[in-house]
């Protein structure tokens, strides 16, 4: 659109489609649904007893929150847009200087609507539960030794500038410092709209292509580094522990503790009967004092117990844990021979390495990313068509279409970027061909010797 570009015009045609796009997005963004949700919310929150549960009313209000913030931005796209109509047609009538700084002005509101109905457009993509969210970011340098702990900085710089560019707050939680070079380990905490929607993609193991800067000799080094993403959970964990929930039972105390040992009932045992855990204790003189103790090392459990399960709802978000080095590699940095950001699971990285280097082997995966895209397109088209005239029967064209997808992309691409493997690979292939003609040479021979004798038998 003209308004994209800078110091380009705009005109009422460039207004039309923004109202056109901006439409699409409260539909997508639900925000009619919305507005009754934040009455519907606003009501809740005036009754009486309404802070009575703290909890619930905490997430009443953030909900509360969220929805309001999603009109805002609808409600405040459509006064500018309204804004920059009314600029265009009051240009119209005037001439000269101020016709063009009116004309200007819509430009510029225009550009900036454009950006903002980008990133409205872009948020209603995260679906997820903690999309919309802040996220904890930790950074791990892997296999590389000096080189990935410098690597390692390098990628948490360049995430520090990412997030202060979009604006989110950020909280550097621990970033101690290596003893040669980078740093041991990154963790901080990014707060802001759909921060762990965004950041979610970068978790994985990031590889580095580049000549050693600690090399005298200037050779080629490859190094790696983890991301982990994770949401940032509400803080619920209270541990109450209810009367009704324990049982607490006093027994004579046992081993050396003078003369209360074995004539008072001083000992304390306590069983909490949801989940079953036990403790004891018998330190103390007083029955008062051994339970207050067993109270604490109850609740210590309990909240261990709350974590446990916490850390396993995290699993399931984050997916399962990769060894940062050859083979997992989510995206590769490559500065040396040539430069360039390879995302490792697009067709984008071997178009760019087949215009610079010409390779075969890169136009090939090229046209096989490429290849399957464009199969998913022709898939979905001929599903499209062919089911108002085959009905549930359409499905098995585009089964047959998916099938050939899922042969190319399950073709191993850890190959290319691992020599060794390769290497390895070509050692067993000759090792199978030399087999496969022993065996031969071994059937002939057997064929040979077994015809020789059948035909003394014949004569």
């Amino acid at each position: 659109m003209a308004s994209a570009n800078e110091g380009a015009v705009v005109s009422q045609a460039d207004l039309t489609a923004l109202a056109e796009r901006l439409s699409q997005v409260e539909q997508y963004l639900h925000v009619d649904e919305k507005r009754l949700r934040v009455a519907e919310l606003e009501s809740r929150s005036t009754e009486p007893g309404f802070w009575d549960n703290a909890d619930a009313a905490r997430s009443v209000m953030e909900e509360l929150a969220r929805c309001r913030e999603d009109v805002k931005l609808v409600e405040t796209a459509r006064e500018r847009l309204a804004d920059a109509s009314a600029a265009l047609e009051l240009a119209d009538e005037l001439e000269g200087d101020e016709a063009a700084e009116l004309v200007a002005e819509a430009s510029l509101t225009a550009s900036e609507l454009e950006a903002s109905i980008d990133q409205m457009e872009l948020s209603s993509w995260f679906t997820g539960e903690f999309d919309h969210g802040s996220a904890i970011v930790t950074i791990k340098p892997g296999q590389g030794g000096l080189e990935a702990q410098d690597w390692t900085f390098m990628l948490f710089k360049m995430y520090m500038k990412y997030c202060a560019r979009r604006g989110w707050k950020i909280t550097i939680n621990d970033c101690p410092a290596a003893e040669v070079i980078g740093i041991d380990r990154a963790t901080f905490t990014v707060e802001g709209r759909d921060a762990f929607g965004m950041l979610r993609a970068e978790a994985g193991v990031h590889r580095l292509v580049r000549i050693s800067p600690t090399d005298d000799k200037k050779r080629r080094q490859t190094t790696f580094a983890g991301v982990e993403v994770i949401p940032v959970l509400p803080d619920d964990i209270e541990i109450e522990v209810a009367p009704d929930d324990i049982r607490v039972d006093v027994y004579h105390a046992s081993g050396p503790g003078g003369q209360g040992v074995n004539t008072t009932d001083s000992a304390v045992r306590v069983t909490h009967l949801p989940t079953g855990i036990v403790v004891t204790c018998q330190n103390e003189r007083s029955q008062i004092q051994n339970k207050a103790a067993c109270m604490q090392i109850l609740k210590a459990r309990l909240y261990e117990l709350e974590l446990e399960k916490r850390e396993e709802a995290l699993d399931q978000i984050r997916g399962p844990k990769h060894t940062i080095g050859f083979g997992n590699q989510i995206r590769s940095y490559v500065l040396y021979p040539y430069q360039m950001v390879k995302d490792l699971r697009s067709g984008v990285e071997a178009l760019c390495i087949w215009r610079k280097t010409h390779e075969p082997q890169a136009r090939d995966r090229m046209l096989r990313y490429f290849g399957i895209i464009l199969l998913f397109a022709i898939g979905a088209g001929i599903g499209s068509r062919s089911a108002a005239l085959l009905g549930g029967r359409a499905i098995w064209i585009c089964c047959g279409f998916l099938l050939v997808s899922f042969a190319l992309m399950f073709i191993r691409e850890d190959l290319e970027e691992n020599p060794v493997i390769e290497k390895d690979l070509t050692e067993i292939r000759q090792e199978t061909r030399e087999i496969n003609h022993a065996l031969k040479q071994e059937l002939q021979e057997e064929h040979r010797e077994l015809k020789e004798s059948t035909e003394p038998r014949k004569k």
